[in-house]
C-alpha cells in the first residue's frame, strides 16, 4: 500500500536551529512533509529520489523580489519563477506599488490589486505573495481590508521617493508616484502609514504578529545634494559614482528617523530592508539598543555580499541603495556572523539590457536601478558562507525559517512534519560560474558574470513535486498565491 507521495533518501538535512545535519529520508504526502528520519520504508512511496549525500534545505523564502517591475507582471512572474526555482527559491515575496512601472497607474488598491492577482495567477512555479506600499492617503484607510480580503500583511515605503525618483533626482513628484494633487509621498505620510499599519494590528490581535512593514532607508535630499556634487565634479565613474552619490550616511539617517517614528507610532514590527554599509548597519544597532521595545528586522542582499564596486561586472551592478566598497562589504559579514542580520535576500529585479542602458552605456545616471540574483542566493551564500564559517542551520534560518515567520508563511521554512514540502538539494562542493545566458531569468546580463560559486543547487521541490533537475526546470507552474497568514 502506498502512504506516501514521495520519499527523498539520503540527505543530510539542514534545519533551522539544529546545529547537527544527520543523513537521513523525507518523507512527503498531500505536499507536505510527514516523517523525517533514516532509513524510512522506501516501499511505500510512488516515487523515490535519492539525495546522494547533498544537503536538503528547506526551500528559500526569498522575502524580497519585484516581479514586474519592468517588464508586464505576467511575463515575469513566468520567467522569473523559472529563475527562483533554478536558485532553490519556493516562495518569492514580491514588492508592488502603483505609480510609474509595475502597472503603471494609480488609484485605489480595491481596484488595482485584483489585477496583479489576476497578472499573476497561473503562471507562476513558485509559490508566491506580495507586499504593498500605501502610496497615498486613500490606501492607508485601505489596510485593513487588504489584510483580511486579500491576506496582505506586509506593507513598505521607500523615503528615498520624497524628491527622488526610481533612478535618480525628480522634480515631479506626483506625476512619476500618480498620486493626487495636494498629497506629498514625504515623512508625515510614512508617520501616516506607520498610524496606519499598527492600527490594523490592533483590529486584528490574533495575526498582529504577523503584520509589519518595511522600510527601504536613504534619504532624499541627502541623496539629491549629493548626485549634483559627484555630477558637477565629474571626478567618479561608473558604480563608484553611484554609490557616492548616494552616500551610506543617508542610510543611516534614514533608519534614525523610520526607527524615531516607529517609536512614535507604538509600531513594533519594523523591517530594514537592503541595509548595504557600515553605516547603515551602525545606525540600526544604535536604534534597536534606543528602542528595544521595537521589534526590528534587518536584511541584506546577496548582491551586497558577493559583490562590491570594482569586483561587479560594469554598472549593470547599478542598485538602490547601491552596491558599496570593499570595507563595507566586509562589515555586513562581520554583522551577518554575529548574528544581527535577520535574513538575505535576492532583491531580484529582472532589467533586460535594451531597458537597462541609456544611449550613453557606460553613464551610470542613465542606467536603471536593479538586477536579478535570486538564481545566486542560496548557493552563493551556502559557498561564501562556509569560506567565513557560517554555519549551515544559520543559512536555513537567514534564507527560509526566519523570513517565514515574520511574514506569516507559518507553513513555509523548515523541514519538518506539518511544512510544506519545500525543499532544496545543494551539492556544497560543486563549483561553478556565473555566466548570464545560463540563466533561467529573461535578464541578458548579470553582475555576478565570472563569479565562481563553489556550492550548486541540483534539485527544487515544490510542495514535494520536483520543479528542478539535471540543470532545468521541469513541469509546468504549480506555484499558489499565499493568503497570509498562512498556518498549519
Amino acid at each position: 500500500m502506498t502512504n506516501h507521495d514521495l520519499i527523498i533518501r539520503n540527505v543530510r538535512v539542514v534545519r533551522p536551529g539544529v546545529q547537527d545535519t544527520p543523513l537521513a529520508d523525507i518523507a512527503v504526502r498531500d505536499g507536505k512533509v510527514t516523517e523525517v528520519g533514516p532509513d524510512l520504508d522506501i516501499s511505500s512511496a510512488r516515487e523515490v529520489v535519492d539525495g546522494g549525500g547533498k544537503l536538503a534545505f528547506p526551500g528559500v523564502v526569498d522575502a524580497h523580489q519585484h516581479w514586474g517591475i519592468y517588464n508586464p507582471l505576467e511575463e515575469d512572474t513566468r520567467t522569473e519563477s523559472r529563475a527562483c526555482a533554478q536558485g532553490g527559491v519556493t516562495t518569492s515575496l514580491t514588492y508592488m506599488r502603483t505609480g510609474q512601472y509595475y502597472l503603471n497607474r494609480g488609484g485605489d488598491y480595491a481596484e488595482v490589486f485584483p489585477q496583479v492577482l489576476a497578472a499573476s495567477e497561473g503562471k507562476s512555479f513558485v509559490d508566491y505573495a506580495f507586499h504593498l506600499a500605501p502610496m497615498q492617503s486613500s490606501h492607508i484607510a485601505e489596510i485593513p481590508e487588504l489584510i483580511r480580503e486579500h491576506g496582505v500583511s506586509s506593507f513598505k515605503i521607500f523615503m528615498f521617493y520624497g524628491s527622488h525618483g526610481l533612478h535618480g533626482a525628480s522634480n515631479d513628484q506626483n506625476s512619476f508616484l500618480m498620486i493626487p494633487e495636494g498629497e506629498r509621498y514625504d515623512i508625515a505620510h510614512f508617520e501616516f502609514v506607520m498610524r496606519g499599519v499598527q492600527a490594523a494590528r490592533e483590529r486584528f490581535p490574533e495575526i498582529a504578529d504577523s503584520i509589519s512593514l518595511s522600510l527601504h532607508c536613504e534619504t532624499a535630499e541627502i541623496m539629491t545634494a549629493y548626485t549634483k556634487i559627484v555630477q558637477r565634479e565629474g571626478k567618479l565613474t561608473g558604480l563608484e559614482a553611484y554609490s557616492a552619490s548616494r552616500p551610506p550616511h543617508s542610510e543611516g539617517l534614514a533608519v534614525t528617523i523610520a526607527s524615531y517614528l516607529a517609536h512614535e507610532t507604538q509600531l513594533p514590527n519594523i523591517n530594514l530592508l537592503h541595509l548595504s554599509s557600515a553605516k547603515a548597519l551602525e545606525a540600526a544597532m544604535l536604534m534597536a539598543k534606543t528602542f528595544p521595545h521595537v521589534d526590528f528586522r534587518r536584511e541584506v542582499t546577496i548582491g551586497h555580499l558577493l559583490t562590491d564596486i570594482t569586483t561587479a561586472d560594469g554598472i549593470g551592478g547599478k542598485v538602490n541603495p547601491p552596491l558599496r566598497p570593499r570595507e563595507d562589504v566586509e562589515a555586513l559579514w562581520e554583522h551577518l556572523l554575529a548574528g544581527d542580520i535577520s535574513w538575505v535576500v535576492s532583491d531580484h529585479a529582472c532589467c533586460k539590457e535594451a531597458t537597462k542602458f541609456g544611449d550613453d552605456p557606460t553613464d551610470i545616471f542613465a542606467a536603471k536601478s536593479g538586477f536579478g540574483g535570486c538564481e545566486y542566493l542560496l548557493a552563493g551564500l551556502v559557498g561564501e558562507g562556509r569560506k567565513r564559517g557560517l554555519p549551515l542551520h544559520q543559512v536555513a534560518e537567514l534564507t527560509a525559517w526566519n523570513p517565514a515567520q515574520r511574514y506569516g508563511l507559518h507553513t513555509k521554512g523548515d523541514i519538518a512534519p506539518g511544512f510544506d514540502a519545500d525543499i532544496a538539494l545543494v551539492d556544497p562542493d560543486r563549483s561553478w560560474t556565473i555566466h548570464p545566458e545560463d540563466s533561467e531569468s529573461t535578464q541578458e546580463y548579470t553582475p555576478f558574470r565570472g563569479l565562481e560559486v563553489p556550492s550548486t543547487v541540483t534539485d527544487t521541490f515544490l510542495r514535494g513535486t520536483r520543479i528542478f533537475a539535471d540543470g532545468k526546470v521541469i513541469g509546468h507552474p504549480t506555484g499558489r498565491y499565499v493568503h497570509r497568514p498562512a498556518t498549519r
